[in-house]
């Protein structure tokens, strides 16, 4: 159904002449447009109060963000601060270590110092 032409609209208004009369015709239209009025005006106002609906929604939905983003943000940065490289921790700088001396060759453990050759026994 498409919109109405000019010769929908004659159609329709001969139609109202028929059924209601030339004497009801101007009430009749003064009803329509009040009707109209009242329409429109309730249309406003319900829009008007579901755009306010939203945005308190919306601010409610924010707040909540900010709620739940400025603990994460503290975290990640608390985080960051401790896997920054400090130049005084050298575990943390991965510079490279003197290297130990090879272990003795007769086998005693790594970490103890090797024995002196005897001189003519």
């Amino acid at each position: 159904m498409g919109p109405l032409g000019i010769p929908e609209l004659i159609m329709i208004f001969i139609v109202a002449l028929v059924v209601f009369g030339p004497k009801k015709l101007p009430e009749l239209g003064k009803s329509l447009g009040r009707g109209l009025r009242e329409f429109n005006k309730a249309k406003n106002e319900l829009k008007a109060t579901w755009d306010e609906q939203i945005r308190e929604a919306e601010n409610s939905i924010q707040t909540a963000k900010e709620t739940i983003h400025e603990p994460v943000r503290e975290t990640i940065a608390a985080v960051n601060s401790v896997n920054e490289p400090d130049s005084t921790n050298h575990e943390l700088t991965h510079e490279p270590h003197a290297e130990t001396p090879p272990a003795a060759a007769s086998g005693d453990h790594p970490n103890e110092p090797p024995i002196p050759p005897s001189h003519g026994n």
